[in-house]
């Protein structure tokens, strides 16, 4: 968000950066530089410890490193972020959380091409027979299955 109007914060740039340092605010420094700049869930738990009196925890990881952190690995750079007693922290983005297949994408790398309507078509009618025989149901048609055909014919 950017300005008063949209609840944007005010911008710390360089110079303000050094001269807080340089003034030994440290605790004010960290504070704009990860819950009052991108600090997502740092910024929730500190306005509920401030509402209901008690001290605000240690701030989380700011967005703008979990984008750094990204950047290097698509270098094929192994990034490992270790905390002060060198044990690794898990930094999970919520990418991470709802990692996707390529083929959900509609791409194949066997071809080398993208799937066509059909391909995709009968791959998920093939995926739904499996499932229903491994259930042991017997691969009789319901509801559930027409359901989804004309969920799919909709899509297109």
């Amino acid at each position: 968000l950017g300005g008063k109007a949209q609840f944007g914060g005010q911008r710390l740039w360089e110079m303000e950066v050094c001269a807080l340092e340089a003034y030994g605010a440290a605790s004010t420094l960290q504070e704009m530089l990860t819950i009052k700049s991108d600090d997502v869930f740092g910024r929730v738990k500190a306005y509920e410890a401030i509402v209901k009196g008690e001290n605000i925890e240690k701030p989380g990881i700011p967005e703008s490193f979990k984008v750094l952190v990204k950047e290097m690995q698509s270098l094929a750079l192994n990034i490992e972020v270790l905390d002060e007693n060198g044990n690794i922290i898990d930094i999970k983005t919520d990418e991470d959380e709802r990692m996707r297949s390529v083929e959900d994408f509609g791409f194949s790398f066997g071809r080398g091409g993208v799937l066509d309507r059909e391909e995709l078509l009968t791959r998920g009618e093939d995926e739904e027979e499996g499932e229903e025989g491994e259930e042991g149901e017997g691969g009789e048609e319901g509801e559930d299955s027409e359901a989804v055909a004309e969920i799919r014919e909709e899509s297109w």
